[in-house]
């Protein structure tokens, strides 16, 4: 007789159970099915689920060839469960986090966190994001033949303000392949819509991407729904108050020196990277900086002088959100803005819909038109909008290298991936194995 931890009432029970709480999880009681199939693995064994193998081989084993083949089916699908609900590595490939996060740094990012959000687009080859290895995205790694709605299961908590947040770069839905890298609707902004979309041989095919393949982003969560926003001198400002302080926050700052050229090693020591060391002329350096870094370089003696870099307010620039001159807002001052949120009400004008013109039109998939000072929604005049959504602000905490929301605004909910939580590997790029090994950020929680 087998043991009684082998018993394939045990077996099922277990598996079965698990299942069930998977299910009601799930909130989607047709997988309830997937019992059936559960209960003749282990009790009846009608079916031959795991067809690639023998059923009884000679002498009860598989060959080399089929436990491999074993090995790899049950780690793909482990790996794919894992991944899909529970988190997902993530890598820093930008500074726009700089100090906080680190390019080179690797990530573990939370799907429980705010909840696991199913695939948009279900039916897609594991482990790849958009496109496939080796196609110069070219070739997606998903098609659309099932497209579901959003939906997210419950999670541990929701966002909050000051959080790490991974999520799908809104503006992504459209990609020009030949700079794939790049927002395609600031390329429309530099080079004008029409070109871009007609001139295939310098920016490549114009594709759409459905939300969970659009780029995945990690910045920080400024502002939650119904938060007001506003930017002076390049302190953020949230419902009136002051964003509490974030020690590894970086501006850019203008560097003088005696005429002395700084050491490579001083920078190295004081954790400049190499393509942060701009030098403006002799002597002059602009280079994005910590509190604590600027302190290290005024106790430097042939440092003359330390300037924080802060646009001019009231000055426009056409880079930022909401690109409207009836905006004159820049990198360092900018609003006062409201954050939308769902269910929240908001009047709607010539002048202040290009806040809200892709939030209606693309985000919650309205068809706005505007005809002289009139407003069509949907084919009805519109003077107010009910948003349907939660939105979010993010920035990156290098302030002034950062593409962010100052540059393409709100972070609809049905775009959040996860909470980066822990850093499990970082290094170096700017140097060799095994310096580059960053010891102190391994296993560190993101903070």
């Amino acid at each position: 007789m087998k043991k009684f931890s082998l018993n394939k009432w045990v077996k099922f029970s277990i598996w079965g159970g698990l299942y069930l709480l998977w299910v009601i999880w799930l909130s989607n009681y047709w997988f309830l099915l997937g019992l059936a199939i559960i209960f003749d693995i282990y009790v009846t064994k009608k079916v031959h689920w795991a067809f690639w193998k023998k059923k009884n081989p000679p002498e009860g084993k598989q060959t080399k060839t089929v436990e491999w083949i074993d090995a790899i089916i049950f780690a793909v699908v482990a790996a794919s469960f894992i991944r899909l609900f529970f988190f997902e590595a993530y890598v820093i490939p930008t500074s726009s986090m700089e100090k906080s996060m680190m390019v080179g740094d690797y990530l573990f990012v939370s799907k429980v966190a705010y909840g696991p959000k199913m695939p948009n687009t279900p039916l897609s080859f594991p482990f790849v994001h958009q496109s496939m290895p080796l196609t110069n995205y070219k070739v997606n790694s998903y098609v659309e033949w099932i497209k579901n709605p959003y939906r997210r299961i419950a999670g541990l908590g929701k966002v909050k303000n000051d959080d790490v947040v991974v999520f799908n770069f809104p503006e992504g839905d459209t990609v020009a392949l030949n700079f794939a890298s790049q927002n395609y609707y600031e390329l429309c902004r530099m080079y004008g819509r029409d070109r871009v979309n007609s001139d295939e041989r310098s920016f490549g095919k114009i594709v759409s991407r459905p939300v969970d393949k659009k780029e995945n982003y990690i910045k920080r969560c400024i502002c939650i729904p119904g938060d007001k926003l506003e930017i002076k001198q390049g302190e953020v400002y949230v419902n009136g108050k002051s964003q509490k302080n974030i020690t590894n926050k970086q501006y850019n700052y203008i560097v003088t020196t005696d005429g002395s050229m700084i050491n490579s090693k001083v920078l190295d020591k004081l954790n400049v990277p190499n393509d942060d060391r701009e030098v403006i002329s002799g002597g002059n350096y602009f280079l994005p900086l910590t509190q604590q870094q600027v302190a290290e370089f005024k106790k430097l003696s042939y440092i003359k002088s330390i300037t924080r870099y802060v646009d001019t307010p009231g000055k426009y620039d056409p880079a930022i959100f909401p690109h409207s001159p009836d905006f004159p807002w820049n990198v360092d001052n900018f609003g006062p803005l409201e954050i939308p949120k769902k269910g929240a009400t908001v009047k709607l004008t010539k002048t202040n819909l290009p806040i809200y013109e892709r939030i209606i039109d693309v985000y919650e998939e309205n068809d706005l038109k505007v005809s002289g000072d009139q407003i069509y929604i949907n084919g009805n005049p519109a003077t107010e909008y009910t948003f349907k959504l939660d939105y979010y602000w993010m920035m990156g905490d290098n302030r002034h290298q950062s593409a962010d929301s100052r540059y393409w605004g709100f972070v609809p909910i049905d775009h959040i991936v996860g909470k980066a939580s822990l850093i499990w590997m970082s290094l170096d790029k700017d140097k060799s194995f095994p310096s580059k090994v960053r010891f102190k950020r391994i296993l560190k929680k993101v903070e």
